[in-house]
This record gives C-alpha cells, structure tokens and sequence, in this order.
C-alpha cells in the first residue's frame, strides 16, 4: 500500500493561487490576513485534511519560560552585543536564554533549530548563517506555531518580525565620505552574495557612486565568502590592477581590518596613498594603525527589541503582527581616512 504524502502549506497556497507566507499568517490567525482570505484557506484546509503538528502544539502550551537564540559566531562583538541586549530584556520578564552558534553553518544551524524547537523554548531569535540560503527549517518552525524573530542577517521570504539597521544607508554614507575625501576609485570588499546585508551595503556603495556620477567598475567590487580570510586575498587582487584603488570600503571591520593588514605588509600608506572604512564599529576598530573608520551600528538595542518582540508573539498571539523595525546606523570617523 502506497503511503499518502504529507499536505502542506504549499498544496494550499496553490489550490488557492496565493503565497505561502498568506497562508501561514492565516493558520496563526495573523491580523494582516483579511477575514475572507483565512475564511478560503481554513476551508481549504480542511477539505484537503491539512492538520497542524497537534503535539507540537501541546508541547509548547507548556511554557519553558526559556528563548533559544542562534547566531553566527559568539566571538564576534556584534553578536555579543546583541546577546547582552536580548539577555537583560529577558532576564526583566523572567525568562532565561539559550544561546547557540551555528559557527557560519548551514547544516548547523538547522540541527540547532530543531533541537530547540522541539520543545524546549517558547520562542526562537535567530540571525542566519553565511551559508544560509534555504529556509526551509524556518519555515517548519512557523507550521509549529513556534513564536520566531529575526535579527540582523534575515530572509524576506519568511512572514515574521524583523529586527534590523539601515545597511544600506550606512554603506552609502560610507562610500560617499570616501567620495568627499576626492577619492576617485573605490573598491568594495563585499560578503556573501546571497546574504541581506551584504546586499544592502553594496547597494548602498553602488548608488553613493551613481549618485556623484562615478562609474560601478565590477572590477573593484570583490566578493568574499569568508569575511577576514577572503579580506586577505580580495585586497591583494585589487591591490595588483593596473589602475588599483585609493580607497576601499569593506562590507565590516574584520574585513577592513585584514585589508589593512595587507597594506602594511605591501607598505602601502593608509590614507596617504589608499583610505578605508569598515562596518560594525568591532572595538578593535579604535585600537589599529591607524585607528579605522566605520560606520557603528546598536547591537545591544537590536538585541533588546528583538526579545521584546518576541515576548509580545508569547504573551499576546492575537495581537501579533508581523513587521520589520529598522533602526540607524553612525558613521565614526577615525584615521584610516582623514
């Protein structure tokens, strides 16, 4: 005997010809969907026999008083950061925190995902991994009806709260005081291609560029897969052009950091000869030779509203509404480009 495949969201989205995003905030009573459009998908839910993980369901009912947390790297000062932040504002609603990292993997990240959703939390903050390009284990965690939150590093395509800076403002203040120093070929040393803030600080580049009628040259944006080892061998690609750059603004301060490096090893004078900014404001940042630019961004805010956030889906469901809260980032001038 055949066994009958498994319904899910996407069986319902395409009997009704809408996304699976509408039908996943329609199953968790979300207020963003209209009333008619929950009526159509309740009703095709249950024609099609679509039932959500009832164990699941009673398993979370019972509360842990607990939040798990995944982040990227627990060295990085960013995360740490916002660590601190999500810890304090937990700890004044009497909740504790489980904090892993996913050490950049994919495949962790979604070992880590299920161990904690399995559970063993109320509610999941998590910013993604470089590697992360499938959502797939997110979107497992909303057919649960766990509460999730993304913070930092997030994917549109998953109808939850995200808690994010303005990327791409910060990389084009960036690039444009770069401009303003009279540079006139600005490299980029960007990240991963498919991750959002890299997307949105090279945008952010790109358009500064555009917008003082100075041309994108592909030739001067590298991009790396591995931030500070990547840093290392983009810098000396772009340092080895015939015409190579005079300035360089690096997707963040790890990056800049070790194209710094580079620099002084090839006894290139930083900003005589090529100035550079970083992203992040990392504390190391303030301590260089020359002390690096970077544009700062509040790690320990993120941090606190992400946790507020996800104590509001906890304590009141029916009045959670997805939404994306972006907050300012500062751009902190320093030597590597006065």
């Amino acid at each position: 005997m055949t066994k009958q495949r498994q319904i899910t969201l996407k069986d319902i989205a395409q009997k009704l010809d809408i996304s699976v995003s509408t039908v996943s905030r329609a199953l968790r009573n979300d207020s963003a969907v209209n009333a008619h459009t929950k009526k159509a998908i309740s009703r095709m839910a249950k024609q099609l026999n679509f039932e959500i993980n009832q164990v699941a369901q009673s398993l979370h009912k019972k509360k842990t008083k607990a939040l798990g947390v995944i982040v990227p790297n627990l060295t990085n000062n960013y995360f740490a950061a916002s660590i601190s932040g999500i810890q304090d504002m937990a700890a004044k609603k009497g909740y504790n925190v489980i904090i892993c990292q996913s050490n950049e993997s994919y495949e962790k990240e979604v070992n880590i995902l299920r161990t904690l959703a399995n559970g063993r939390v109320d509610g999941l903050l998590i910013s993604l991994s470089r590697e992360t390009n499938n959502y797939d284990h997110l979107q497992k965690v909303l057919y649960r009806g766990i509460p999730l939150v993304l913070f930092d590093r997030i994917c549109n395509e998953i109808p939850v709260s995200k808690i994010v800076v303005n990327d791409y403002d910060g990389a084009f203040k960036a690039t444009e005081h770069l401009i303003q120093l009279g540079r006139s070929r600005i490299a980029h040393i960007a990240g991963p291609e498919h991750l959002s803030i890299s997307k949105d600080r090279l945008n952010g580049y790109r358009d500064a560029l555009q917008k003082y009628g100075m041309n994108v040259e592909q030739e001067l944006i590298r991009y790396s897969s591995s931030y500070e080892q990547g840093a290392v061998e983009q810098t000396n690609e772009l340092l080895n052009l015939p015409s190579p750059p005079d300035a360089i603004f690096a997707v963040d301060d790890p990056a800049a950091i070790q194209a710094m490096m580079v620099m002084k090893e090839r006894g290139i004078k930083i900003p005589e000869e090529v100035a550079i900014i970083g992203f992040s404001n990392d504390p190391n940042s303030a301590h260089t030779q020359p002390t690096l630019s970077t544009v700062a961004q509040p790690a320990y805010e993120i941090g606190q509203i992400a946790t507020k956030h996800i104590l509001d889906q906890i304590h009141q469901p029916e009045n959670s509404i997805s939404q994306t809260i972006t907050l300012n980032t500062e751009l902190v001038l320093r030597n590597s480009s006065k």
